[in-house]
C-alpha cells in the first residue's frame, strides 16, 4: 500500500466484522474470485461451506502429510478441511478466525466432515490473526474469573494477557510446520501489518513454509479509496502493491520468496488499478548458524548467475560451495527444480562441521565433495546409450 495511508481515516475492524457476518448467512459473490480447486477434496465437504467460501487462491498444495498448519482467517473452514486430508490423520490444522458467526459455520459441520473421512485432526480458534498467541474465548472466560473493579480490573486483563502470551499462548513458538491465508491479510490495519508477518515467522518451526495467497494492486491505492468501507472490506482497497506485499516477506526474515502463482488477468479494476491475486511461498530459515558440510549446489539455468537473499551468487553450471541452512533452503519445494545439490561423499555431522563464511563465493573444489584421497576408478559396463551393441554412435 502507499506510504501515504491516512490511518486515522481508514474503515474499522467493524466494517469487515459486519459484511463477513452477513456473507457466513448468504452467499456474496462479489467477495469471491474464482479459483479451481482439486475435486478430490471437496466431496466431503457440505455444500453450505462451498457456497459461502471467500478466497483468491489455493496454498492448499503446499502442505505435506503430517504437517502441522495453521489457516489465518479461516473462515467457513474449506481450506482447512481440504488441509485436514492432506496432512492426514498425523497432521493438524489451526484454523484461525475473529468472526464469531463465520467459526459458527466452520464448527457446525466439524463433526461430519471428521466422520466422513474418518479421523478429527482439526481445531478452529477464535483470534486475530496479527495475534496468534491470544485465544480470545480463552482470554474471556479467564476475565470473567477476575474480582477486580475500576483501574485495577484493567491491570489484571493485560496482567492475565501477559501471562498467556508467555506462558499458554494459543499457537506457541516453531511449532507449525506451515502458515497459509486465502485473501485475508489485506484485511488487517495497516498498522498491525508488521506484527502480523511477525507472528508468521514466530509460530513457524525452522524450515517451516508460509504459502500466502493474496489479492495485490499494481499501483499505490489512493487514500480516498482505502477510506471506503465497501472496497476494504471487499479486499480491494487494502491491498498491497505487488512488490511490496513481496518485501514484507523479506523484510522480517524469510529466505527463497517467490510469487508461485500470479493472475494474467486482473480480479477486478477500480479507478485504472488492477487488483489481481497472487500466492507467495517463503521459508523461515532452518538455523541462524551457517555450518561447513562441503556441500555445494550449481544453479541451471537460463540465467548467466542468481543472487540469494544473503547476497549469495550462483553461476551457471558452476558448483558453488554454501552452507548447511543455504543447502537446506534449496532443496525445498519451488526452489529445488533451480539447482542441482551435491552431497559430500563423507557426511559431516553438526557436531564436526566448522562454521561457514557466507560473505565469500567461492567455487566448491571436487576433492572438498569426493575427499582428499579419492582414487576410485570404475568403469560401467551398461549399455549407456541404450544401443543393441552398447554403442553410442
Amino acid at each position: 500500500m502507499s506510504s501515504k495511508t491516512d490511518n486515522h481515516n481508514l474503515p474499522t475492524d467493524e466494517c469487515v466484522r459486519e459484511r463477513y457476518s452477513a456473507a457466513s448467512q448468504s452467499q456474496e459473490p462479489a467477495l469471491c474470485c474464482p479459483v479451481v480447486y482439486d475435486t478430490r477434496y471437496l466431496k466431503v465437504i457440505p455444500k453450505e461451506i462451498i457456497d459461502r467460501d471467500y478466497g483468491c487462491g489455493d496454498p492448499s498444495p503446499y502442505v505435506r502429510p503430517g504437517d502441522t498448519v495453521v489457516d489465518l482467517g479461516a473462515g467457513g473452514g474449506k481450506l482447512c478441511f481440504i488441509m485436514s486430508q492432506l496432512v492426514g490423520e498425523s497432521g493438524k490444522v489451526i484454523g484461525v478466525d475473529v468472526n464469531d458467526d463465520m467459526l459458527n459455520l466452520s464448527r457446525t459441520h466439524q463433526d461430519a466432515v471428521a466422520d466422513k473421512i474418518g479421523y478429527s485432526n482439526i481445531q478452529f480458534r477464535c483470534g486475530r490473526i496479527q495475534d496468534l498467541a491470544i485465544d480470545l474465548e480463552q482470554l474471556s472466560e479467564e476475565m470473567e474469573q477476575l474480582d477486580s473493579q475500576g483501574p485495577q480490573h484493567v491491570i489484571d486483563i493485560l496482567t492475565l494477557q501477559d501471562n498467556i502470551r508467555k506462558n499458554r499462548p494459543m499457537i506457541p513458538d516453531n511449532s507449525v510446520d506451515c502458515v497459509v491465508s486465502n485473501c485475508v491479510l489485506n484485511l488487517v490495519h495497516p498498522s498491525d501489518r508488521k506484527q502480523l508477518f511477525t507472528e508468521i515467522f514466530r509460530v513457524l518451526k525452522p524450515g517451516g513454509r508460509a504459502a500466502i495467497s493474496d489479492i495485490v494492486s499494481d499501483e499505490d491505492v489512493p487514500v480516498a479509496m482505502q477510506n471506503n468501507p465497501e472496497l476494504w472490506s471487499g479486499c480491494i482497497s487494502g491491498a498491497w502493491r505487488e512488490d511490496l506485499f513481496v518485501e514484507e516477506f523479506c523484510h522480517i526474515g524469510f529466505q527463497g520468496v517467490q510469487i508461485d502463482k500470479r493472475q494474467a488477468e486482473a480480479w477486478q479494476t477500480v479507478e485504472g488499478i488492477e487488483f489481481r491475486s497472487i500466492t507467495v511461498l517463503a521459508i523461515k530459515p532452518f538455523s541462524d548458524i551457517c555450518l561447513e558440510k562441503n556441500q555445494a549446489v550449481i544453479y541451471r539455468g537460463p540465467f548467466a548467475k542468481v543472487i540469494d537473499d544473503d547476497g549469495g551468487t550462483y553461476a551457471r553450471g558452476v558448483p558453488m560451495a554454501v552452507c548447511d541452512k543455504t543447502f537446506q533452503m534449496l532443496s525445498e519445494q519451488g526452489l529445488a527444480n533451480n539447482f542441482y545439490r551435491l552431497e559430500p561423499r563423507n557426511p559431516i555431522s553438526d557436531e564436526r562441521a566448522q562454521l561457514f563464511d557466507c560473505t565469500i563465493d567461492r567455487r566448491r573444489s571436487p576433492q572438498e565433495i569426493k575427499g582428499q584421497q579419492f582414487s576410485l576408478t570404475q568403469i560401467s559396463s551398461d549399455d549407456c546409450c541404450g544401443g543393441d551393441n552398447g554403442a553410442c554412435g
